[in-house]
């Protein structure tokens, strides 16, 4: 069967109405990781013998009328740094090689209470600091739409899956863009929940207080449906908020828009910030101002808004994240799991030789700027002050919201670029000028295909922005703006 397009909701009434056995679905699938693998590498590692099991097992649940739910059966790919009971999680680091988790993060234990089949952990930049998948120690991941071009990062692997159509659906986590971004240079939807609406359980920390779990999907229904899974309080991730959904979840909500998708009375503000960028191509202008129109005539309307501080964003961010990527990696030393130096010979060589072979130059030169702005001298200058300008960055969301329903900017300032062509950490930084506020404001945004560059043919993404736990009304939004460009 054809499965490249297929999305949840689709796979999810095949196997309702019984026009396909989970068994069939995934060897399916299987055939075609098979068929553009090979091209793509999408996939760190992949356990076919384990996906016919979890697809044998749901179509026996199937049959005896004991379904675990609507998506039981269907396949889901999980980034390499989200915790999987006996499946290695290696953050795409050397560091990691031969460690296998011993535990479920909370996300993936929801996902097999729901009977997702897990298929294949996707490649990722190294413990997810990068932005085009290139860090990755193992393989350099290509966006399936051209194979020159890189996928995004770090969550590349998440979007180049769901993009060549190696699963139905997919897992990333985002710190500074990590979903948004690679979603957008691969065509597909990405999420970003609000900070704390997902449990962080059993991801792999890089930057604690920024980073959060999100859905890439072939459509907005299915990213509502992905969180419907995956959110909700936990009492293992203290971070975690006991936040409402609407009533029959996001994925429901949907279904009662779609009868009636309008956007009659809503604001959409318009960062100046985001449009005066320089280096903004204008093929992304181009699209954006085309995406403006469908919203507009939509019924929505548009006012201009400030984000003064968001010039401070990209400094903020790389002082911040650093500092605490840092800490959260001080635990890798060769001592209680993973890579350990055949080179060492005492203590202090078996801390050094270990992380600095195990670690790749990305994750180096961040572990040294976060040990830098908080060493003493600094601590104040840097990492204090940097806390303060995040406290500004969150009231300048908070103050625009009051203006507006939702915010909306491009995800990136160009399309998907050549490998290589960003060798100057700068310019790789600036990848993410449009996406990194949002995670220090905690808010929640979204990444909706809305076209493609003329001049490069490759796709560009906007952006729809909206308050703390609003995540109904920015999928509404994202849905009304897909139906009108004739995506069912």
């Amino acid at each position: 069967m054809e499965v490249r397009n297929l999305t949840l909701r689709q796979a999810a009434e095949l196997l309702r109405d019984g026009a396909v056995t989970s068994v069939e679905l995934c060897r399916a699938y299987l055939e075609r990781i098979a068929e553009v693998e090979p091209s793509v590498q999408a996939l760190l590692s992949l356990d076919r013998e384990s996906v016919l099991e979890q697809a044998k097992a749901s179509d026996e649940r199937r049959a005896s009328g004991k379904a675990l739910g609507p998506y039981d059966g269907i396949p889901v790919t999980i980034k390499d740094n989200i915790a999987a009971k006996g499946y290695p999680c290696t953050c795409a680091s050397k560091i990691l090689r031969d460690f296998v988790s011993p535990y479920d993060a909370t996300v993936t234990g929801k996902l097999k209470a729901a009977g997702f089949v897990l298929m294949g952990r996707a490649n990722m930049d190294e413990f997810a600091m990068g932005s085009s998948c290139e860090n990755s120690a193992y393989q350099k991941t290509r966006n399936p739409l051209n194979t020159d071009c890189v996928p995004g990062g770090s969550s590349g692997g998440s979007a180049a899956a769901v993009a060549a159509g190696e699963t139905v659906i997919a897992l990333g986590s985002d710190t500074g863009g990590s979903i948004r971004q690679p979603a957008a240079f691969c065509g597909i939807v990405g999420v970003k929940p609000t900070y704390g609406r997902v449990s962080r359980f059993g991801l792999v920390a890089f930057a604690s207080s920024l980073d959060q779990i999100g859905p890439m999907s072939k459509s907005v229904y299915d990213a509502a449906a992905m969180l419907d899974v995956i959110c909700g309080a936990d009492p293992k991730d203290t971070t975690s908020l006991p936040a409402p959904v609407p009533e029959g979840g996001f994925a429901k909500d949907l279904e009662e828009f779609e009868k009636a998708p309008t956007l009659k009375g809503l604001r959409i503000g318009i960062p100046k910030e985001y449009f005066n960028v320089e280096g903004i191509s204008d093929g992304v202008k181009k699209v954006c101002a085309d995406a403006r129109a469908k919203l507009e005539k939509l019924g929505a309307e548009f006012v201009d808004i400030s984000l003064p501080h968001t010039k401070y964003a990209m400094a903020c961010y790389y002082i911040i994240a650093p500092a605490e990527a840092s800490a959260n990696l001080a635990r890798f030393d060769g001592i209680r799991y993973g890579y350990r130096s055949p080179n060492a010979t005492d203590l202090l060589s078996t801390y050094l030789d270990s992380r600095g072979e195990g670690f790749g130059p990305e994750v180096v030169r961040r572990i040294m700027l976060g040990t830098y702005v908080l060493s003493s001298g600094y601590y104040d200058a840097y990492y204090v002050r940097a806390q303060k300008v995040r406290t500004l960055i969150r009231r300048d969301f908070t103050e625009a919201f009051k203006q507006c329903d939702v915010i909306f900017t491009p995800v990136t300032p160009a399309t998907a670029f050549r490998f290589g062509e960003k060798s100057d950490p700068m310019q790789m930084y600036l990848s993410d000028v449009f996406t990194t506020a949002l995670n220090l404001a905690g808010t929640c945004g979204i990444s909706v295909p809305a076209g493609m560059d003329e001049n490069t043919k490759m796709p560009v993404g906007i952006q729809l922005i909206a308050p703390d736990l609003a995540e109904d009304r920015m999928f509404r939004t994202a849905r009304a703006f897909e139906l009108e460009r004739g995506i069912n």
